[in-house]
């Protein structure tokens, strides 16, 4: 029976469903045919029209001006907007106010509204009567039995002082309730003193009729009534002033057929109609009451799994299936219920459809199950593979060696934390692109800031010298160079995980005209000074030497204090100790790129020292490194800072922020240090713990003005002696980014063949 009551549950679910979904409602004529049965938002439904023809009688009739789509207009004397009319005789319209108003002492604004329509009561059971003032009282006058009758209260205070919002008691507002059967009303506010006592707080007094639920009354409105034109309120209608037991012999009895009489509340003249239980629509028509198909009600009448709803006009029957007994009703019914005896038939018309359904749902859950079970499966296998051919296995095994010596270690990040990070990789997330990957800003679940790269491309033959560049970046613990936090290795090409820094990179302030003019003379000396330390750090002071082998302003980075943070080891390379210079495929950025390096193939610690001289000659000119902009000679901008030097015109190609009278000399020095560094021959340039040397202590002389000048200049020109040597180099863009040739000062026109990188 369990079973049997799970499967009769569900199908009432899904019957429910269905007969919601084919189910409409039905809309019952309001008007009389060829009518309007609406004006704006306002439906009008007959006895009432807004046209000849199409209302009972003149006490029904509306004005209605469809062009402005204003609420149709009551016509009583003065013209009142409807807001609403009701089947159950209500009329809601908007009431005039009355105001009587002072200044000075001298009667300013007055007016007395009124509502002279005696087909229509006023309803005692909605609205209540309000007088509002410190020196008021009112009155309402109207007929009741045919008879003048009047009600009214009075409204005092001194102050505001005893006035309490929400308090109609007589201080600041009073009320009366309405008596039954009130029609052909005038409202009528009055003053004591004229309200020159009160004048300041409360110039006025004020009168009205309003629904009792639709007012709350609060001192402001001492005043500020003043501004109001109306207020809502509730009129009884009906028809004629008979009731049902007389009405009903009458030739002009409107109620139509399928409907009812009924007389009003007591107070009320004449008789309303109303549909008989089983029809809905409009009584006052004809025909206006019709059939409700109670089979396509919400919730249904009969129980759907046990029985068939058959609709009858004015009411509807519940047939119990085969099997089954009893009126079917949900209800005030009984149901329908097995029959005694049943034969076993009908259970078993019941069991097997359960038992398929429940077979049919195991089915799915079980292979949905086994198939997301194989999907995770396959996820956690690829991301095992890409782990090993990445080098995972390599990493933990020197990180355990490392944690046994107390060595800071890499974090492997697994891929679920750096798609949470990044919110699985968003591009509004991108910090910036390059031709070796994005790198994105990721949010840590301890709020921690970092900078994820991903790169683009992975040489899976260099994994275990990535490895090791990995373990010896996390050991760098220098505050001019990035730090590495880790590295994720579970995805096709591994995601490296650093911190994050905030004031962007160099060559954005460099050559942004905004950005550019917060860049003092000082702050780039600092951050070349920074920088070269960095560096010379990476060449002598670290475990295994590293050479950047890509510097250049989009790999230095700022924080909010301007220090320099040398970034993107991408094709960084650790240096054995025995080894002085590497042979490597060439890789680096056009324009900072060491030309012996580039047509040798030997990588040495001075091509970091040939590309930090064309960031210093960046810093000092504000120019770009490569512009096709400028003359085929001065394209390479190593070339145009060398030759300036050498015409003696250095000071026409200086940035004009940076220079003034009191630094002109540094930045000579200074200048003198990058032409040092951009010496064709690598034996010709300096290491980078001299470069840092002399920067350190250009920017003390700065800080110091007392150094003589003269001592450090004759030392850094004794430093600064060695010949130096320029190079060409010519690009052809039109169809690549590869260079096309190369050449020496004593090579000039030489044409060398781009060398194959393997990329």
């Amino acid at each position: 029976m369990g079973l049997r009551k799970m499967f009769l549950e569900l199908v009432t679910c899904v019957a429910v469903i269905l007969s919601g979904m084919g189910a409409a409602a039905v809309a019952f004529q309001i008007a009389k045919p060829n009518c309007e049965d609406r004006c704006g938002d306002v439906e009008i439904p007959y006895p009432f029209g807004t046209t000849k023809g199409c209302y009972l009688n003149e006490d029904f009739f509306m004005r209605c001006n469809d062009s402005s789509g204003h609420p149709p207009e009551l016509i009583a004397g003065i013209n009142l907007t409807v807001t609403k009319i009701s089947m159950d005789g209500e009329l809601d319209i908007l009431m005039y106010i009355a105001h009587q108003c002072y200044e000075n002492g001298v009667l300013g604004y007055n007016n007395n509204p009124w509502l002279n329509y005696p087909a229509f009561t006023v309803s005692n059971t909605k609205n209540k009567f309000f007088a509002i003032g410190c020196d008021t009282y009112a009155y309402l006058n109207a007929f009741r039995n045919n008879e003048r009758f009047s009600i009214g209260c009075m409204s005092i205070c001194r102050s505001l002082q005893n006035v309490e919002n929400g308090s109609c008691t007589g201080i600041g507002c009073c009320q009366v309730e309405i008596p039954k059967g009130l029609k052909n009303f005038t409202l009528d506010a009055r003053s004591y003193r004229n309200h020159t006592n009160v004048s300041t707080f409360n110039p006025c007094g004020f009168a009205f009729v309003t629904r009792q639920e639709e007012f709350d009354f609060a001192s402001d409105y001492l005043i500020s009534l003043r501004e109001k034109e109306t207020y809502p309120m509730v009129l009884d209608w009906a028809i004629g002033d008979e009731k049902c037991e007389t009405a009903q012999t009458k030739p002009d009895y409107v109620c139509g057929g399928n409907s009812s009489c009924e007389n009003p509340p007591d107070g009320v003249a004449g008789y309303r109609c109303r549909c008989e239980e089983g029809y809905d629509g409009n009584p006052y028509l004809p025909h206006g009451c019709q059939d409700i198909n109670e089979c396509e009600a919400d919730p249904k009448p009969c129980n759907i799994t046990t029985s068939k709803c058959n609709n009858t006009d004015g009411n509807f029957t519940c047939i119990c299936l085969d099997g089954y007994e009893g009126d079917g009703k949900i209800i005030n019914g009984t149901g329908c219920r097995l029959k005694a005896g049943a034969n076993l038939q009908s259970r078993i018309n019941i069991i097997i459809p359960l038992a398929i359904s429940i077979g049919l749902l195991g089915l799915f859950v079980g292979g949905s199950s086994i198939y997301c079970g194989l999907k995770r499966r396959k996820l956690i296998k690829l991301k095992e593979k890409f782990f090993e051919e990445n080098g995972g296995l390599l990493l933990q095994q020197k990180l355990s060696i490392n944690y046994s010596t107390s060595m800071e270690t890499a974090k492997i990040f697994s891929v679920e934390e750096l798609e949470n990070a990044t919110n699985n990789y968003d591009e509004r997330r991108i910090l910036g692109q390059g031709s070796y990957g994005t790198v994105y800003r990721g949010d840590l679940p301890d709020n921690k800031v970092v900078a994820i790269k991903k790169s683009k491309i992975c040489d899976k033959s260099q994994i275990e010298q990535f490895i090791n560049e990995v373990i010896v970046l996390t050991q760098i613990n220098h505050r001019n160079v990035v730090k590495m936090l880790g590295c994720c290795l579970e995805t096709e090409v591994p995601l490296l995980v650093y911190e994050f820094i905030t004031n962007g990179t160099l060559s954005s302030h460099i050559h942004d005209k905004t950005l550019s003019s917060l860049l003092s003379w000082e702050k780039r000396l600092k951050i070349a000074s920074e920088t070269a330390g960095a560096l010379a750090y990476l060449h002598s002071s670290t475990s295994v030497p590293i050479i950047h082998r890509d510097v250049k302003p989009a790999n230095i980075l700022l924080d909010d204090s301007y220090s320099a943070k040398v970034a993107d080891f991408g094709t960084s390379i650790l240096v054995p100790l025995d080894q002085i210079e590497l042979s490597t495929l060439v890789k680096g950025t056009l324009g900072y790129l060491d030309p012996e390096y580039f047509y040798s193939s030997q990588l040495t610690e001075k091509s970091d020292v040939y590309s930090f001289g064309v960031v210093m000659a960046e810093l000092l000119t504000g120019k770009k490194a490569l512009c096709f902009d400028r003359p085929e000679n001065d394209r390479s901008l190593a070339m145009f800072f060398n030759s300036a030097i050498k015409e003696d015109r250095l000071h026409q190609i200086l940035d004009n922020q940076i220079v003034n009278d009191g630094n002109i000399n540094v930045i000579d020095e200074v200048a003198k240090i990058a032409k040092w560094c951009l010496s064709v021959k690598g034996d010709d340039r300096p290491t980078m713990k001299e470069v840092a040397m002399e920067l350190e202590g250009l920017r003390i002389m700065g800080k110091h003005p007392w150094v003589k000048a003269d001592l450090f200049t004759e030392e850094t020109e004794y430093l600064l002696g060695a010949p130096t040597h320029s190079f060409n180099i010519d690009i052809n863009n039109a169809s690549s980014s590869m260079i096309t040739t190369v050449g020496l000062e004593s090579m000039k026109n030489q044409v060398v063949k781009p060398l194959n990188d393997g990329r």
